[in-house]
């Protein structure tokens, strides 16, 4: 029997979801191989207090940069929407208003980071024997931030249009200039952390300039012209509508994740050095089920701007069964392989090694949940949700972390107990997201067949 017209199309649609995020996939897995390289070149070659300097700093990046980087959502949002409506003027103003945005914050995060790195470590209780090596390479790091935030609003406008190729090729490209001076810096030049962080930020400034010279090379509506770099208000206000909160939430969750990593670092620097190769290795199923979140979001939201909403949950839910294969499948064979995985960043550590198997017996095998919850929240901010769900993931996932640290781990302090604040916050707050997103998605029904449109 041949397949119905409908088959056809939601095989298509699956197809269409795929396509989409296995160049992203692999763009944010090549990132975290570059990043990888950082930390086994460092481990390997610097011992296990270089690479525990390397990996202290990460919730602290994120905490400091999320409000930035979440409004490269809302750039995507509002770039999504005008490309689904074929508002190419809306799309071409949303393109400049981003560009410049992404200027003028990256310049100003850079300067704070970059001061007050030192005091910001101190707060999070780093180990005396760690803490001038992660002042260092933080300090240096944020010397980075403005071609970063460039580059990833640049990435999210071609993501928008289904464009998720040439953002790999120009990460290809900057990271294996990363490993390249990785190498020099660290094992002919013996510059330790700093060589690692100059050479990050090095590759960053040159995908920077790939990203720039792509959207001033674009013949389409997302043609960047340098000449029409402005604030258009009215952009800026859906950019800030839906990315601030999104920014907000992502930081929030970083502030949970520093008091967790303050935590891990009161257990002395082996097992931290543990911990930060075990969030190494959770970062590539991270990054995998992350493609999906922005399929979710780029789908849905160019069927909220053409107003096909009768698509909006048959792309939410294969981005579920897709994150969930995505997060099983990686999670079950990084765990059945955790032992060698974690040697090859700490070469030279083994009685780290327990330790980082510890953490992703109780992380990576449930990673699937947090696909899943990344999911629904790429659903609600595709149809231009923005404080609902940041309400949800702060009070169902960060302060229920904080409250788990403060209460269930202050009683029974083990670094098991401290793990499970996870997999049990992705549960919760993936459940309490679905719920908000069938009731919005009524609620944009209802009022669509209010004013006479099929839905």
């Amino acid at each position: 029997m041949s397949e119905t017209v409908k088959q056809k199309k939601e095989r298509s649609l699956t197809g269409q979801i795929v396509r989409y995020i296995v160049p992203l996939m692999l763009t944010g897995i090549l990132q975290l191989l570059y990043n990888a390289a950082d930390n086994v070149v460092v481990g390997r070659f610097d011992g296990s207090n270089a690479l525990a300097a390397v990996g202290s700093t990460g919730a602290l990046v994120n905490l400091i940069l999320n409000v930035f980087m979440g409004l490269s959502v809302g750039t995507a949002v509002a770039v999504a929407h005008d490309y689904g409506a074929n508002d190419h003027e809306g799309v071409q103003k949303t393109v400049h208003t981003s560009i410049l945005i992404s200027i003028f914050c990256g310049i100003a995060v850079g300067a704070f980071g970059c001061l007050c790195s030192g005091t910001f470590l101190k707060w999070m209780d780093t180990p005396e024997d760690v803490l001038p090596l992660s002042t260092t390479y933080l300090a240096i790091y944020f010397l980075g931030t403005p071609a970063s935030l460039v580059y990833n609003f640049g990435a999210s406008i071609l993501r928008s249009v289904g464009d998720t190729k040439r953002p790999l090729y120009y990460l290809t490209i900057s990271g294996i200039i990363n490993v390249l001076l990785n190498l020099v810096f660290v094992i002919v030049l013996h510059m330790s952390v700093a060589g690692v962080a100059l050479a990050t930020i090095i590759s960053q400034y040159v995908s920077m300039g790939m990203i720039i010279v792509c959207l001033v090379r674009e013949k389409s509506c997302c043609h960047l012209d340098f000449r029409k770099l402005r604030i258009h208000r009215d952009k800026l206000q859906k950019i800030i509508r839906v990315g601030l909160p999104a920014g907000i939430q992502g930081s929030v969750f970083s502030v949970s994740n520093v008091v967790i990593q303050s935590s891990i670092n009161s257990f002395g620097s082996v097992v931290m050095a543990g911990n930060t190769a075990a969030g190494q290795l959770e970062g590539f199923a991270y990054t995998a089920m992350n493609s999906v979140y922005h399929a979710a979001l780029t789908f849905v939201g160019q069927n909220m701007g053409a107003k096909k909403y009768h698509m909006v949950n048959k792309v939410v839910f294969r981005c579920l069964i897709v994150v969930m294969v995505i997060g099983l499948g990686v999670g079950v064979l990084m765990y059945a392989f955790a032992e060698p995985l974690l040697r090859i960043y700490l070469p030279n550590d083994p009685e780290a090694i327990p330790y980082g198997v510890t953490r992703l017996m109780f992380l990576i095998i449930p990673y699937f949940l947090c696909g899943m919850m990344e999911v629904m929240v790429g659903g609600q901010r595709g149809m231009g949700m923005s404080i609902v769900p940041m309400v949800t993931s702060l009070v169902g996932s960060c302060l229920l972390r904080i409250v788990w640290i403060m209460t269930i781990f202050a009683a029974f302090r083990s670094l098991t107990i401290l793990y499970l604040a996870y997999p049990i916050s992705w549960a919760l707050t993936t459940a309490a997201h679905t719920v908000f997103y069938f009731r919005h998605l009524a609620k944009i029904k209802k009022a669509a067949r209010e004013r006479g449109e099929t839905v």
